[in-house]
């Protein structure tokens, strides 16, 4: 058999399968309750708006455009409606700031691609969005921790860049400012503000992961790191922070439009990126987005608003009523995810393995979101597809069995 991997390229080594897609396949099993995979509820889609959409775009002088070849940048019309859009939460922008991608996962590795030199050091949350992580390992980057602001001197980042390899540099700090993946917190006005001073001291890019901005449930809105950065430089072309956002957890993401908002400068770079790999996303999905959006944008994200934010006091309240004392988590305002933290000793990749054997309970343990694969004792909980019955009866299920695990320490 011809060896494949002498022919491999090193960076392949460190391509991993996500432990989350795994576990999406547990959804196929009736006797799963899942609370793993952070995807959209389907029956939240607009499907019937869709349809219309793809009849209206397939008739008549539009269908030839869609069905054809089109530019890297985008429709056009979408990057039109999206400069508004970001108008509305205080990026000013135009459509020349504007990159649409095959969803927001494709806006990463890209970045990857655009910044990463082998070595070199990327600044990140622990724990941080599991996918960041494998679009980025692919361009064999180092992995530094993005602390709480203040706790870090811009030096400290530099020194331990440099113990990498002569030369190595840190490249960009990459965030989850809004109901991060997977803790469901939020980055405060303050700890953005120190994010850009720490930007401008070692003169990297910041990446804004901007995924589930939309899903705010309570609490005042921040305003974006980009709107932040705008609001310091008078012009986005003036800016160091690239926005990623996504039409998947709104929309829907079967269809995989996403978009990148930055300085004219990388968004031209972006885009020969773009060719060399796609050539562009798929036109006719992006023209059917367009006028759904125009249509019943604002309706669609209240309608999934209110379903979530019942799904996430049903979980809270559930937590609170079957998890021993020891245990531990977030309270979002808002996005997909609870984070919970296990008492110290405690492996959440162990307690799945029972929990599946005996309980029919599926999460995702924490260790994979974090770069040095720390985080043991962690977990991640998504609410986003689990009805009221199916989370009473999971967290019953779940927490009786941490609360016998803890009984025989």
């Amino acid at each position: 058999m011809f060896d494949w991997d002498a022919v491999f390229a090193t960076r392949a080594g460190r391509m991993k399968a996500s432990e989350i897609r795994e576990l999406l396949k547990l959804l196929e099993r009736p006797d799963i309750l899942s609370f793993a995979g952070g995807i959209p509820d389907p029956a939240l889609f607009p499907a019937a708006e869709m349809s219309a959409a793809y009849a209206s775009v397939l008739s008549g002088s539009q269908a030839s455009g869609a069905l054809q070849y089109s530019v890297s940048e985008g429709y056009r019309p979408l990057r039109e409606w999206l400069a508004h859009e970001m108008g509305r939460i205080g990026i000013a922008c135009t459509v020349d700031n504007i990159l649409i991608t095959s969803g927001s996962q494709q806006v990463l590795d890209y970045l990857g691609k655009l910044f990463l030199s082998p070595a070199d050091t990327a600044l990140v949350t622990w724990p941080t969005y599991l996918g960041a992580l494998q679009a980025f390992n692919a361009y064999e980057p180092a992995y530094d921790r993005l602390t709480p602001m203040g706790n870090r001197t811009a030096d400290s980042y530099r020194e331990r860049a440099a113990k990498q390899r002569e030369r190595a540099r840190v490249k960009f700090a990459y965030v989850t400012a809004d109901f991060s993946n997977p803790t469901g917190e939020t980055m405060s006005r303050t700890a953005r503000e120190q994010l850009l001073d720490l930007a401008e001291e070692l003169d990297i890019p910041v990446i804004e992961d901007a995924a589930y901005q939309a899903l705010r449930y309570d609490g005042e809105p921040v305003p974006p790191i980009l709107a932040l950065d705008i609001a310091r430089k008078g012009h986005i072309n003036e800016t160091r922070t690239l926005y990623s956002g996504s039409f998947s957890k709104t929309l829907a993401p079967g269809l995989r439009v996403g978009f990148v908002v930055a300085a004219e400068p990388v968004i031209r770079k972006l885009v020969l990126v773009k060719q060399a790999a796609d050539l562009h996303s798929s036109t006719i999905n992006q023209m059917a987005i367009t006028e759904v959006a125009k249509t019943i944008f604002d309706a669609q994200v209240a309608k999934i608003r209110a379903t979530y934010r019942e799904r996430r006091d049903l979980l809270l309240a559930a937590l609170a009523r079957h998890m021993p004392e020891a245990v531990r988590w977030t309270k979002p305002e808002g996005g997909m995810f609870i984070w919970v933290t296990l008492p110290a000793g405690m492996s959440g990749a162990a307690l799945l393995k029972a929990s599946l054997e005996s309980e029919k309970v599926a999460f995702v343990p924490g260790q994979a979101f974090f770069a040095d694969g720390s985080g043991e004792n962690t977990l991640r909980l998504s609410f986003s597809c689990a009805n009221a019955a199916m989370i009473e009866e999971g967290m019953a299920r779940l927490g009786r069995l941490i609360a016998a695990q803890l009984a025989q320490v």
